[in-house]
């Protein structure tokens, strides 16, 4: 089964084709970045029509370069949540008036679910069951996964998620936007002895998150140098993203320890924009190795969002029979323990 993959939850376009048997044919993603850079943050009008501009053009820019046409296209996938509503509305309209017009079945996607999928896409695959850290801007969840569909929610953060959380305190210091990769990169500069911050709910039992008193603790910090109202200086600067990294990656670590304990379970799969960490992906494997344990990661073009992930989900849910009718919908906010197993 070939299908068209259609991704639009936020600021990224990203549009695949994945066949059953053959596994990625073709992929593209065009990234909003420039276009909200000035407002430091999305902007969900401006992402909103930036997908209806580019969306289609992608879609003959994959089926071209993967020799393919139209009829060649078996079904399609589109993102229909959670993300913002307007972005959401775009790829999910335009999947499933393309799936009628070339009379394929459509099917909805959830967006965290491609995630947690997307190292399926690799060459050495996790296998059932596992547990899931899926780190985002928009979540941050610890899920027990029996099978697609089979979702346990572990544990997730009662407010900022950890990729929001590097944005603001990346914007914080001044450093541009998107803040997340810009704060990584400063602190491979930072001194790790001269500021340590709280590993938040690591002190108490539980597999919850929260990340939005760091933000507080890093604008404290940044307060407490400065000299007579003069900006920080770039070392200070490299040396609190340090401290905040540090904190985000060691509170993400302890947790998924206790997740094995909990779940008895071996297997890690680390998914969303924040798994692109090297930081975060050295710990992790440190704590696999100490525990035993195998860990897996998508490859770095499809930690953030990407088409390939959601033709890959939509694919799975299609050969298993899932049909959307032709009413769809969005939601911004879908908890993912309401999908159907299959």
């Amino acid at each position: 089964m070939r299908i068209l993959g259609i991704e639009t939850s936020c600021d990224e376009t990203g549009i695949a084709i994945y066949d059953s048997h053959q596994g990625l044919l073709g992929h593209a993603l065009h990234s909003q970045v420039a276009l909200h850079a000035d407002y430091g943050g999305v902007v969900p009008e401006l992402a909103s029509r930036d997908h209806v501009q580019k969306t289609l053009p992608l879609i003959r820019q994959v089926l071209d370069e993967s020799g393919l046409k139209a009829a060649d296209i078996d079904g399609v996938a589109y993102t229909a949540g959670p993300g913002l509503a307007g972005a959401l509305m775009v790829g999910a309209g335009i999947g499933r008036s393309l799936a009628y017009a070339w009379n394929v079945p459509a099917v909805a996607v959830h967006h965290m679910e491609g995630h947690l999928l997307a190292p399926m896409l690799e060459d050495k695959p996790p296998a059932f069951p596992f547990v899931a850290l899926l780190v985002s801007g928009g979540h941050t969840q610890l899920v027990q996964v029996d099978g697609i569909g089979q979702y346990l929610l572990l544990g997730e953060s009662l407010d900022d998620a950890a990729g929001e959380a590097f944005d603001k305190t990346a914007k914080m210091l001044g450093l541009g936007y998107p803040g997340g990769p810009i704060l990584a990169k400063l602190a491979q500069q930072g001194n790790p002895e001269r500021f340590r911050f709280p590993r938040p709910m690591t002190d108490r039992p539980g597999l919850d998150f929260s990340f939005s008193g760091l933000k507080t603790f890093a604008l404290n910090t940044m307060h407490a140098n400065k000299q007579d109202e003069q900006p920080l200086d770039q070392q200070t600067k490299a040396d609190i993203a340090l401290a905040f990294e540090t904190a985000v990656v060691e509170t993400l670590v302890i947790k998924c320890k206790r997740a094995f304990k909990q779940t008895g379970l071996s297997r890690l799969v680390i998914a969303g924009g924040v798994s692109a960490n090297q930081h975060l992906r050295s710990r992790m494997d440190e704590l696999c190795k100490q525990n035993n344990a195998q860990v897996y990661y998508p490859r770095l073009e499809f930690c953030t969002d990407n088409g390939a992930m959601i033709a890959f989900a939509g694919c799975q849910r299609l050969l298993a029979g899932e049909r959307q009718g032709l009413e769809f919908s969005v939601r911004a906010r879908w908890p993912m323990e309401e999908l159907a197993a299959i």
